[in-house]
């Protein structure tokens, strides 16, 4: 059996984010780490859909091996989007502060009125993975109320979440774990983006993907 690495960034992030970047660095002399870029088909026009696309293709383009992930916040619940729809290719995973009911919790991360704007006017302005204003298309939003807010995953699965994360408080991860006894939480005194916890980021890859 052929496995495979792949490192799935969050929202507002891309193929070189920091923590992804810095696991294929750290991890370089042990595996070959894809970092993948799921602003498809660009980050105007995000689209769930599209980004699970770019996953069926990347499975495609490396022989169809099995997969060991590790995905950040928007990342982390595609990651298990993507284990739910496809469990014959994905070995194991490991989330970071995954991004579990987007539905409910995008309109409360948006300032008063903004997300009634944001529908009404069919596009909102977001900084992307550089900073820039980027018009970002209300049917994103749509697009991922269509699909399942806490999917369901069947391989060995490691959640590392901050108690300090405000973006997506830890208590939907432990909501998840509780449907999921196979599953383990690490809880860390940390904020959303982990940049205090990237040691122990390394020694859960380490050891869940036996590197």
């Amino acid at each position: 059996m052929t496995i495979a690495y792949g490192y799935l960034h969050g929202f507002a992030s891309s193929a070189r984010s920091k923590k992804g970047v810095h696991l294929h660095t750290a991890l370089g002399d042990r595996i070959d780490l894809q970092l993948a870029e799921l602003n498809r088909p660009s980050f105007a026009k995000l689209s769930i859909d599209a980004m699970l696309a770019e996953l069926d293709a990347m499975h495609e383009a490396h022989g169809r091996p099995r997969w060991r992930l590790v995905g950040s916040s928007l990342g982390g619940w595609l990651t298990a989007r993507w284990a739910e729809l496809h469990p014959e290719r994905v070995d194991r995973v490991i989330l970071l502060c995954p991004a579990f009911d987007i539905e409910t919790r995008w309109p409360q991360l948006m300032k008063p009125g903004e997300f009634e704007t944001w529908r009404a006017r069919g596009e909102l302005e977001v900084a992307d993975a550089t900073g820039a204003l980027v018009p970002l298309h209300f049917a994103f939003y749509e697009g991922a109320k269509a699909h399942t807010a806490y999917p369901r995953v069947s391989c060995p699965v490691t959640i590392i979440h901050g108690t300090r994360d405000d973006r997506v408080p830890i208590e939907s991860s432990r909501r998840w774990l509780a449907s999921h006894p196979h599953a383990r939480l690490i809880e860390v005194d940390d904020g959303h983006d982990l940049v205090e916890s990237l040691p122990i980021i390394e020694r859960a890859m380490i050891d869940d993907f036996a590197l």
